[in-house]
């Protein structure tokens, strides 16, 4: 068996779309070698900041031979289209064989096609390939058409430890497939040959490029960890620096340096943020957890001195950086949040929506309507919260790094002797902004954080900006799973219904059916919550379909409950029960253009059961219907599915004893109503219609 190895050497490609360029590659080979009816064993890719790679093996050499089939028009088609297809396959009619659907008789082309050498297959497949890799942007260089994410210049082609003929089309000349790549840009930039995979990463790594991502990634790792615990430090975690870090070098060195201690008053979200952002540095921790005055950062170059001179040089342009990040702290503090709310009119939320300072204005109201549904909450504090929450927006700082809005707004806040709480409400009002984020626990916090984004949903379903598939430009979606993450975590008893209603009010909508709407998208963002607890989709769907329950922990409650009753013999029971009830009184309502539920049951008639059976259940149904509705004022959810499961015995001994649809009509009707009453007894505790299994 054989091997293809592929390696595009470039410019240097962004960090972030090395590895699915690579994947990309892999499924563009690989799809066209099963069409190909080619099997390989397997197919692994490596990236790194200059070069895509792709090694697929175990391929045989000769490709084998395989039959094609060629559907063409029906045999009763024109001649002319007969002929057309015919020359287009390049087969005559005595070659064709004629096969029926439903549509009539055509003609097939079976075309029986030796196989071919796979290296000559394989030059078509991966020109193929490389024209197709899509890149969200893409350029041309010199006077070629050929667009790609950055200039390409070499294309290692082996296959069976021979380059491939030919070579990549870039309109202007031919990028020829080769037996060789070349090493680090500077530390082994020459021309080095290779015979296989095993050959390519060895030589590679003498040429100083490790060209396998995870062990580049871990040997970043490694020393980070090693070059601090030398200084008696530890770096702080940052897993996505990491991998971006490990996209920008080829042979990485860690070096340490120093931050100049004038900064060290500066906030440590503000070293972090402009160490990360601008020069991919790695914050260091001393024993205490407190940022040290010390960076890490990784190299791409090995140099006679141990890298003092990159050291220097880096400290130099990271002073430079924390200079400016001065500048802006020192001008901030100049000015109070307060004054710095009237130019949030200045700033568009949304064109239909009005300005920052409009939602601030609505948030606020909102936020203080909210406050009454939380515990401890001082409505004042949650006033000055609501009010200064966006302020920081229009500060210099958040200007140079938005990623610290909120953040620094509660230095600020601070600075200026606003409360603790106030403060940090502020910084807490986005969260949670992922699945993984903490979520605000404090009332204040609990209260702004709730209003920005009720504001949010509501305006957007206002204007009918709501998500389509996987379309969702305003994370509305995140935004739904945050005020359900926000209630249920701090086990709000808050009506969300009448919350989207007082939005509503203030964005100057009044639409019972825009709020119905905004229920159901709740529900769906749910289930994907509860996914995780193993809650299936349709308990909540059983509970959210019971009119006017919008309360998420209580609903929560009902769900579990209903979970455990369900799974339960009698539930599962009784569930069975259920629809063998609905599934009568539906078939029969049909029939007799009659509608049974609802309707009285009439108790007297009940009596002529002689083994007193409807009369039984009649009584069992009145009783658990009592019961399960006290239990449910008292929200003892278990104790009302408790209740039904008294109903299972007499619903058994009903349906095995007793026939509905007797003689008399007036005796059938009623047994009719009497399974349309299980029906409603059991539906007002949980809609169990919308039960699946």
């Amino acid at each position: 068996m054989a091997e293809l190895l592929l390696e595009l050497l470039s410019e240097e490609i962004p960090a972030g779309l090395q590895v699915p360029a690579a994947d990309q590659l892999r499924r563009l080979v690989v799809d066209a070698l099963k069409e190909a009816e080619i099997d390989f064993a397997e197919a692994k890719t490596h990236s790194a900041s200059r070069r895509l790679t792709l090694v697929v093996d175990g391929l045989p050499t000769v490709q084998a031979d395989r039959t094609i089939e060629r559907k063409g028009p029906r045999t009763d088609a024109p001649d002319k289209a007969i002929q057309g297809f015919l020359g287009a396959a390049g087969v005559s009619l005595e070659d064709c064989e004629t096969r029926e659907d439903k549509k009539g008789t055509f003609y097939v082309a079976v075309i029986e096609q030796k196989g071919q050498p796979v290296k000559d297959v394989l030059a078509g497949i991966v020109r193929v390939a490389v024209a197709k890799l899509s890149w969200p942007k893409s350029m041309r260089w010199a006077d070629s058409r050929f667009r790609w994410v950055r200039p390409l210049h070499n294309v290692l082609a082996l296959f069976d430890g021979a380059p491939l003929a030919g070579g990549i089309d870039l309109d202007k000349g031919e990028l020829a497939f080769s037996g060789q790549t070349f090493g680090h840009r500077f530390l082994a930039p020459e021309a080095i040959s290779v015979k296989d995979h095993d050959d390519y990463v060895a030589k590679l790594a003498q040429g100083f490029v490790s060209i396998e991502r995870d062990r580049r990634r871990s040997t970043i790792s490694d020393a980070l960890k090693a070059a601090a615990q030398a200084a008696g430090l530890t770096v702080r975690d940052d897993p996505v620096l990491l991998e971006e870090v490990t996209g920008l070098v080829e042979w990485p060195v860690v070096l340490i340096g120093d931050i100049d201690p004038q900064f060290m008053e500066l906030p440590a979200e503000v070293l972090t943020t402009s160490m990360r952002k601008h020069q991919k540095y790695f914050a260091l921790e001393s024993t205490d957890g407190t940022l040290a005055a010390k960076f890490a950062f990784v190299a791409n170059m090995v140099v006679d001195d141990g890298g003092a001179a990159i050291i220097a040089g880096n400290q130099r342009v990271l002073r430079a950086r924390l200079a400016d990040a001065q500048h802006f702290w020192d001008q901030d503090r100049k000015k109070t949040l307060q004054s710095r709310v009237p130019e949030l009119s200045n700033i568009i939320f949304h064109a239909k929506l009005g300005s920052v300072g409009d939602k601030i204005d609505r948030m606020t109201a909102l936020a203080i309507e909210i406050a009454a549904h939380i515990p401890d909450s001082d409505k004042d504090r949650v006033r000055s919260a609501a009010r200064l929450a966006k302020a920081d927006l229009v500060s210099g700082m958040v200007g140079e790094f938005p990623d610290l809005q909120g953040t620094m707004g509660q230095y600020y806040a601070l600075a200026e002797g606003e409360s603790a709480d106030v403060a940090a409400a502020i910084a807490e009002h986005y969260s949670p902004a992922g699945p993984t984020d903490m979520c605000p626990s404090a009332p204040t916090s609990i209260a702004v954080a709730l209003a920005d984004k009720i504001d949010t949903l509501v305006g957007f379903w206002k204007i009918g900006e709501k998500p389509t598939g996987s379309k969702d430009p305003y994370a509305l979606r995140r935004a739904a799973l945050g005020v359900i993450r926000i209630v249920l975590e701090n086990r709000l008893r808050l009506p969300l219904r009448e919350a989207f209603a007082i939005a509503g009010g203030l964005l100057q909508v009044d639409d019972s059916a825009l709020y119905d709407d905004l229920m159901s998208f709740i529900a769906d963002r749910l289930k994907v919550h509860l996914r995780d607890e193993g809650i299936s989709h349709d308990h909540i769907e059983a509970i959210f379909a019971l009119s006017g329950e919008d309360d998420l922990v209580r609903l929560l409650e009902r769900v579990r409950a209903l979970a455990a009753f369900v799974e339960s013999e009698d539930g599962s029971n009784l569930l069975i029960a259920y629809r063998r009830a609905a599934n009568i009184v539906r078939a029969e309502q049909k029939k007799d253009d009659e509608v049974f539920a609802g309707a009285a049951y009439d108790s007297s008639l009940g009596q002529g059961d002689a083994n007193g059976l409807e009369s039984a259940l009649w009584g069992a149904l009145e009783g658990a219907e009592s019961e399960a509705s006290t239990s449910l004022q008292a929200e003892k959810f278990a104790d009302a599915m408790s209740s039904l499961a008294q109903l299972r015995a007499p619903v058994d001994k009903f349906f095995d004893d007793v026939t509905v649809n007797v003689d008399d009509a007036d005796i059938r009707r009623n047994r009719l109503r009497l399974l349309a009453h299980i029906q409603q007894v059991m539906d007002n505790v949980a809609d169990f219609s919308k039960i699946e299994g």
